[in-house]
Order: C-alpha cells, then structure tokens, then sequence
C-alpha cells in the first residue's frame, strides 16, 4: 500500500533552516557553559496514532486520544485493529463526540438489542445492526476522503494473509477488521473471506502512514494481570457455592465443584494471551514514542455498557505516558 503526501516544499525548507540554526544555537551555548544543563528542544507535537483490537476495552483508545487533543498533540494519521480500527474510523471522519454521546447510552438491554443473532454454524451474530446503528450519525465515506490517512487490519481466513484496507468504504474496513471468529459473521470480499485483524496483527504500529517529524504513539488495551484475575474469578465462582438463591442452586448441580474454566472461558482467555504476547512484540519491534499500555484486567470485551469507566481508565494512562516522555529529555528532537 502507497501513502502520498504534499506539502509545501519552502515551508519545509525554512523549518529545517531554523530546526539548524536552533540546534547550532544551542552548541554554542554549551561550549560556552560547559556547566550549564543543556537546553531540550521544543516536543514533537505530529502524531502517527495506533490503536489496538480489545472489544469493549477500545473504548480507553477515547480517552487516550482525548488526553493526547488537551495536551495539544495533532494527530496525522490513524491505524487500528478490530476496536482500534472502528474508534479510528469514527475519529478519522469526525464524529468521536457523537460517538462517545452515543455510547453513554448503550445498556444491557440496548446492547441485547443490537444483536442480531444468527442461526449459523460459522458464526453467531451478523453483526449488521450495530453498524446500522452507528451509521445513524457517522456517514460511511471512502477512506480516501477522510482528512488524515486512515488504515484498518483484517484477516484473510483462506490464506492467513494480513489485509491492510486503506481505500474503499469506511464502515466495509471497521466491519472487516471486527469480524471476531465464530462469532461475527466473516466479511466476503471478493474471493477474499475476511476476518478479525487481531488473528494477524492486534496493535498495528507497522501499519500507520508516517509523516517527516511525527511521533508514534500506540495504545494497547491488551494489558491483564492474568494470574490475579484467574484468582478473582475462582474466588466469585466459590462464593456462589451454598447461595439462597435459586439461580445459584441451580448452577451447583450443573457446574462440577473441580471446573475452573469452560468453553467460553478457555475461548477467551487462550486468545487474550494471545493477543497480549503479539502485542508486545510489536512494541519490543517498533519502539513507539509514546506507549500507553493501559490495564483493563477488570472489564471484558463485551462490557460495552461500562463506556465511561472505560475511556476515564484509558485517558488516566494516556495522561501518566504522555507525562513520562514529555518529563524525558532523551526524547527530545
């Protein structure tokens, strides 16, 4: 995939004149001052934003990019995997504060209603309503329309090919890129059968277009004390056992008291860990500037009710990021 940019080539010659300039200025001072603390040179403001796949957990990557706007960063361009691809989406076309309204009133209920479900040996929802809803208030425009460059990352089940969707319908790439296996319906595109980007590749930050003199910035929502969280379930699991309530009873005859796990559980957790280890190697790989590694132990990726915990967590651990490499001067450019 090519990405092109035009920029006005005096602009660029004076910016690197005076970037010269400064940074001769500031030797000369040093040689001066051998004793003097070096000056940092102003922060990078220019960001390449990525954001990672995470259910219910990618509404952190709202308060990350909230954090990221208030401390006076611009973002240039976007990329994102399941989640991250469709709160990219919505942000690159410029409808993150309808979105986020929107959000605040999505219940249980609502989200029961949303699903359409589907009587299918492939998968279990169609996942056609929800992006019916969202369409409501976010128009679904070419990806080459939208003011900064913007990439999703999907799956191609047949050939296990990454897929990098950067052109073509916005709403086709998010519904791609979320399309979680078994239980989305797979997008047919094509001869292409597209699932999930997070199979390949969760956190993207190989994908994001890059622009002279901006930063990475990547925020994962994968991060989970899994040991302690594995501990925290048993334990909720055990203090059910002798309930009143008839529910409960129900559930000890049908659940052996040895089970620690079933079909769902073992689902989730193998492709969380998953999911986590891939992530951190892409970081280990491509060293972003700012990593805002947020812990979401305590929410699932179904917990869309919970948006605004989600995106106060998210913009708490953007905050504390962005805070170390401005504090940093080894980061300065």
């Amino acid at each position: 995939m090519k990405y092109m940019f035009f920029s006005n080539p005096f602009s660029n010659l004076f910016s690197n004149l005076f970037c010269r300039n400064r940074k001769e200025e500031l030797k000369d001072n040093q040689k001066a001052n051998p004793n003097a603390q070096p000056e940092a040179l102003p922060k990078p403001k220019d960001v390449a934003l990525v954001l990672s796949s995470g259910g219910a957990r990618g509404l952190a990557h709202i308060g990350a990019i909230e954090e990221l706007e208030a401390r006076g960063y611009h973002i240039r361009s976007i990329a994102g995997c399941s989640m991250g691809a469709l709160i990219g989406g919505v942000y690159a076309a410029g409808k993150m504060n309808e979105f986020r309204e929107w959000m605040k009133t999505v219940n249980r209920k609502k989200m029961f209603e949303l699903t359409d479900f589907s009587f299918s040996f492939s998968h279990i929802v169609k996942g056609e309503r929800i992006i019916r809803a969202i369409k409501e208030f976010v128009p679904d425009v070419p990806i080459e329309s939208l003011p900064i460059p913007y990439c999703a990352v999907a799956t191609e089940l047949k050939t296990g090919e990454e897929i990098i969707i950067d052109h073509g319908s916005l709403f086709d790439a998010i519904r791609a890129s979320i399309s979680i296996p078994s239980f989305y319906q797979p997008v047919q595109h094509d001869d292409m059968i597209l699932i999930d980007g997070g199979i390949i590749n969760p956190f993207p930050l190989n994908r994001v277009a890059r622009q002279s003199g901006d930063i990475l910035v990547g925020v994962d929502v994968s991060g989970c004390d899994y040991k302690t969280l594995w501990e925290e379930n048993h334990h909720h699991t055990w203090k059910h056992k002798g309930s009143p309530s008839l529910k409960d009873r129900i559930l000890d005859k049908l659940i052996p008291d040895t089970l620690d796990y079933n079909y769902y559980t073992m689902f989730t957790r193998s492709s969380s860990l998953m999911i986590r280890q891939n992530s951190i190697l892409m970081a280990q790989l491509m060293h972003p500037d700012i990593l805002v590694d947020v812990e979401m132990g305590r929410y699932g990726i179904f917990d869309f009710y919970r948006s605004e915990e989600i995106i106060a967590v998210g913009r708490q651990t953007a905050a504390e990021a962005i805070t170390r490499f401005e504090s940093n001067p080894s980061t300065s450019t």
